[in-house]
Formats: structure tokens, sequence, C-alpha cells
């Protein structure tokens, strides 16, 4: 038992050691992209039903250090602000499965080959789905009418660089980069090395089992690093890996959810299609066309490297690493603690005159305020008060029809469950 948990333990320290520089650059990078490039002016690029802007929303998703999560708000925003169905497909499929932080990670762990072909696959797999989209929208498509949203804005500074950098991005990713961490590790103790070459030799089937993995589960694209590498030095083919890196972060069921009940059905099809389809076609083309050892001797030779040149710094980053981690769980605790102090005072001021809804999908924090934000400009309606945990909204408004309490919140990008 004591051998497992050594090999266990050393095993997790490996990949947190690989992982953490190129972490805390992309980290740093993310910040600079939020200051330089506000949503604001990215929506400006997504206005139109051509291949112009699903090139352009394509193009500014693939460095976007965005969650199939926290891209949908972003991607129904854009679509709320006149952005065109086939450019809003494109940014949410392009978005979730890269990012600066993730580009850099998987150099990090898969070498240069799967780090350069990572966000050109989910460049050209927006591409396709945005044009598709557009396609379904020019021939009548569901319909659906837009409401502008606008964004709270921020602060463009160097403060709000590190603030957003290492603070909020830190703690939108990492209960799931430590949770691929974990899963990583246990792979690398319990599955044995030549578990794919003997058992599943078709690299077909092994891509299809990552699909039927990936697609209903949600995978973060950064913590979805350290598995597939874990799978490839295992035996994985890279083209499965590539499978698993590219529909894990960008399909989960609740995002399917809230896309086909917010775009359509179609465009939900073209959403899935794209994905699915893009993942298994070059995914293909990496096993047919390109040699393995391109990715396989990438692999231990950076971390040869690694271990013998410049330890102390990857040990380092480490430590500041878990150090912005633990920072983000105590930020987020006492967050917490002062909005349940404000949901407190919000619910003593309201009367006895409150109607809850249910509504689905608020995953984290910005989605709590998205809602309470959007319901709160309705006409007749003082005070709201939404309940992530439970799925609830309550509301304190005078002659507000269910209907419009319904259109509001399903135009926001959420699902509308009934009133309770």
């Amino acid at each position: 038992m004591r051998e497992i948990v050594g090999t266990y333990t050393g095993e997790l320290v490996g990949l947190v050691n690989e992982m953490s520089p190129y972490l805390l650059l992309g980290f740093l990078f993310a910040g600079v992209l939020r200051v330089i490039f506000p949503r604001q002016l990215i929506t400006r690029y997504m206005g139109q039903n051509n291949f112009r802007s699903v090139f352009n929303a394509s193009l500014l998703g693939v460095p976007m250090p965005l969650c199939s999560c926290g891209v949908l708000p972003a991607g129904i925003g854009f679509y709320r602000n006149g952005a065109s169905r086939g450019p809003t497909v494109s940014f949410l499929i392009s978005t979730p499965q890269t990012g600066v932080d993730s580009i850099l990670a998987t150099y990090s762990l898969l070498g240069l080959p799967l780090a350069i072909i990572r966000p050109v696959v989910a460049l050209f797999t927006g591409l396709f789905g945005g044009v598709l989209g557009n396609a379904v929208e020019r021939n009548g498509g569901d319909d659906e009418d837009k409401e502008g949203e606008s964004d709270k804005p921020y602060e463009r500074s160097v403060k709000e660089l590190f603030r957003y950098g290492f603070v909020e991005l830190v703690q939108d990713i990492s209960k799931w980069l430590v949770i691929g961490m974990l899963v990583a590790a246990l792979l690398a103790v319990l599955i044995p090395g030549d578990f794919f070459t003997s058992t599943i030799s078709s690299e077909y089937l092994a891509m299809l089992l990552m699909i039927l993995a990936s697609v209903p589960l949600y995978i973060c694209a950064t913590g979805s690093i350290p598995i597939a590498a874990v799978l490839m030095m295992k035996g994985l083919a890279p083209g499965a890996a590539l499978v698993l890196l590219m529909a894990g972060p960008a399909t989960n069921i609740a995002t399917m959810a809230v896309i086909g009940n917010t775009l359509g059905r179609k465009s939900l099809w073209v959403y899935l299609g794209s994905i699915i389809g893009g993942a298994l076609f070059f995914g293909i083309l990496i096993n047919e066309f390109l040699p393995r050892e391109w990715f396989t001797g990438a692999m231990p030779a950076m971390m040869h490297e690694h271990d013998h040149v410049t330890g102390w710094f990857f040990w380092a980053s480490s430590a500041l690493l878990v150090l912005l981690i633990v920072n983000g769980y105590i930020m987020k605790i006492l967050s917490s603690r002062k909005e349940r102090l404000n949901d407190q005072n919000k619910e003593a001021r309201m009367k006895a005159d409150i109607i809850t809804y249910r509504v689905e999908g608020m995953t984290c924090d910005h989605c709590k305020a998205t809602v309470e934000r959007g319901l709160m400009d309705l006409q007749g309606v003082s005070e709201v008060l939404a309940d992530r945990n439970v799925g609830q909204v309550r509301i304190q408004a005078e002659s507000v029809p269910d209907e419009r309490i319904r259109e509001t919140i399903e135009k926001l990008g959420y699902s509308y469950g009934g009133k309770l």
C-alpha cells in the first residue's frame, strides 16, 4: 500500500511540475487579453451573417481562456447584442477547446506538435460550424428575437490584468485542473504501460471510446491535458488523444441543453456535428499522415530536460501555483460569506409577495449575477434573489407575467423550469 501511495504521489508531483510554469504564463497572457480585448470589442466583429464574421469569431475565440461553462453567457451575450447565429456557434465551438493557458500547458506535457495542432483544429472546427450555422439561419432556422445585454464594465488596468489572470481565472479552472491532475496520476498508476497496444489495438475504436466518454461529460481544456498525456504514455494513439482534447472541453449535457434552448435544435446539431465530426476527422488525419514519433518522442524529451536542467524553477512554479489555488479558494469562501450576507439583507427587504421560479444552468457566481441583472431590468421587478445551488430565483414584482420571466431567463441562456 505504501509503495502504491508513493508511486501515485510521484506521478502527481511530476505532472504538477511539468504544467505549472506554463500555466502561470498562460494566466498572465489571459489577463493581458482581458485588458486589451474586452467583450464589447469582440461583438463588433461578429455581427454579420458572412464568412468574415465567422472567421473573426473563431479566431478571437481560440486564445480566450473560457471553459464551456464560462463561454455560454459570453456567447449568448454576443448573440443578444447583435452577433449572427453562425459567428455565435463558431465562438462557442472554438473557445472552450483552447486558451492561452491550455495551449502552453499542452506544450508542457504533450509537446510542440499537439500544442500547434490543437488551436489550429479549434479554429477550423469553429469555421466549419459557423459556416453551417449561417446556412441554417439563411435557410429559415429557428427564429429567435434578440435583446441587448450589456456586460458589466471593468477597469482596464494592470490591477485588472493580475486580478483576472491570477485570481478569477484560477478560481474558474482550479477545480477541474486539480481533478484532471488527480485522475491522470491515478491512471498512470492503474493502467499498464501497454494497455492500448495490447487490449484496444484498433485506433478507431479508441477514438469512438474517447467520443462516448467526452461528449456528455465536462472536462476543462487544461484539465484534459494531463489525462491525455498519461493515456498517450500508455499507448493511446495521438489522434484519439486529440479527440479527448477537443470533445471533452467543448461539450457537456448542460451546454447542449442551453444551446438547443437558446439557438434552436438545428444550431445544436450543427454544434455537435462540427465538434464530433471535426474531432474524428482530424484524429484520423493525425494517425494516418503524421509520424507517431512526432508526438510520443516529444514528451519524454521534454520531461528529461526539465528534470535535469531547470528542476528548481519548476518546483518554484509549482509552489506558486499551489499558493494561487489556495488563495483562490480562500477568496471564494470569503466572497461566498459576503454574498450570503448580501442575500440575507436582500431577503429581509423582500416582502411577502414573492414568486419563486426554477432556473437550470446557473453553475457559477457569474451565472447568478447575470440572471439577477437581467431580471432586475424588467419593469415592475423590485428585487431578485438567485440561488444557483438549488436552481431557484425568487422575484418580488408587480404585474410581471410569467411568460415575460420565462422569455428573459431563456434569452440570458438559461433553462426556465416553471413557477414553484
